[in-house]
């Protein structure tokens, strides 16, 4: 049986089915990110009823604190944070640009410093893929170097070059039974040089692929010319793109043919006091909102609205309630979910484009705070 089931398209955009070891994810599919094993604020009961099929961990963050060892010791990551669906986790390559000041690159691998207590530790294809089968998840990501958008041409297809070794390498490590592997593929944004690229991880026998060094410093128009143009040449299995990113941005890749989505912002954007609502962001810190006794978006049925009008979440952000933080962070990420499941429903009917031009429409005023 395939682990990727395609059941409809429309234009480019695709609605499928990943079939994992904890169950099937329907497609196109945001993953909230619990990079430490929890997804900031929240439980895993709360991810459940906000309809999350899969979530994000991070092999670089969980190898320092509590430690790979631990969290196998604890019956894996899925027991650990009682968490019984599909969790993805990325192997520590996006620490190689993020970490920059803090590692010293080589062939083998990557020593870094923790940014916890300046410790050092190594990372290596091999390294990174058994801190992976230890900690059990559905989606092992291949260990990567993500470069700069703005690198130098050289810099640039180094880290190609050497992440199509580490791929291989990745492959040859053995995996836990019924773990998924995923490559990357990198290339800045030059088009020829991710052609070429995602050309050499095709031949490899990865389970999905992803696009990985986009949104880490160029031109939003940019990265969607890129993916634009290599999402659609990707094979027909799962595709990904790491860390991308506004609704826009998601709305964009799924046009492209992207399946797979996860990004930091509705999580941070919450705690920073900014909420996803259509047609622009609401800024909850702004004066006006002290005595608005509307929900945060009308018709939105999480329960921050459902239930807490403007008024008392700009008192608890004030206040810097805890409370605040889990309410802010529930409605983020249900607008993530509910727009991804909206496309797969518009794909599945046939009206995707419809679907994306009403979103962005109403989504015009998105850097205006309301």
């Amino acid at each position: 049986m395939s682990l990727f089931r395609l059941d409809a398209t429309d234009g480019g955009a695709r609605a499928g089915v990943l079939r994992t070891a904890h169950g099937d994810v329907e497609t196109p599919v945001f993953m909230p990110v619990g990079t430490q094993a929890s997804v900031k604020a929240l439980s895993s009961g709360d991810l459940a009823v906000l309809g999350a099929q899969i979530i994000l961990g991070n092999t670089y963050h969980l190898a320092l604190r509590p430690g790979a060892d631990c969290v196998r010791d604890q019956g894996g990551l899925h027991r650990f944070m009682a968490w019984p669906h599909a969790i993805l986790t990325d192997s520590g390559g996006f620490q190689v640009f993020s970490l920059r000041d803090r590692r010293k690159l080589d062939e083998d691998g990557v020593t870094f410093r923790s940014h916890i207590d300046g410790s050092e530790h190594r990372l290596t294809p091999e390294v990174a893929m058994g801190i992976q089968a230890a900690l059990g998840s559905d989606i092992a990501m291949a260990f990567d170097e993500c470069p700069p958008s703005d690198a130098p041409v050289a810099e640039l297809d180094g880290a190609i070059a050497r992440t199509t070794r580490w791929a291989a390498r990745s492959l040859a490590v053995a995996r836990p039974a019924g773990q998924l592997r995923f490559g990357i593929v990198q290339g800045g944004v030059d088009i020829l040089r991710r052609r070429a690229h995602l050309a050499e991880l095709a031949q490899l026998p990865f389970d999905g692929l992803a696009l990985g060094g986009l949104g880490v410093g160029e031109p939003p128009e940019i990265m969607h010319e890129v993916v634009g143009v290599i999402a659609p040449e990707m094979p027909i299995g799962p595709r990904y793109l790491m860390g991308v990113g506004t609704p826009r941005d998601i709305l964009t890749g799924i046009a492209a043919g992207i399946d797979m989505f996860d990004c930091v912002m509705p999580t941070r954007n919450a705690r920073n006091g900014q909420l996803f609502v259509r047609g622009g962001r609401l800024n909850i810190a702004n004066a006006r909102h002290r005595q608005d006794h509307l929900p945060v978006e009308e018709g939105c049925p999480c329960e921050c609205c459902a239930s807490y009008s403007r008024a008392y979440l700009a008192h608890l952000f004030h206040a810097k309630e805890l409370l605040y933080y889990r309410l802010a962070t529930i409605h983020n990420l249900r607008h993530y979910l509910d727009l991804t499941r909206g496309a797969r429903a518009a794909i599945l009917a046939g009206t995707f484009s419809g679907y994306r031009a009403g979103f962005l429409s109403a989504d015009d005023r998105e850097t205006r705070e309301t």
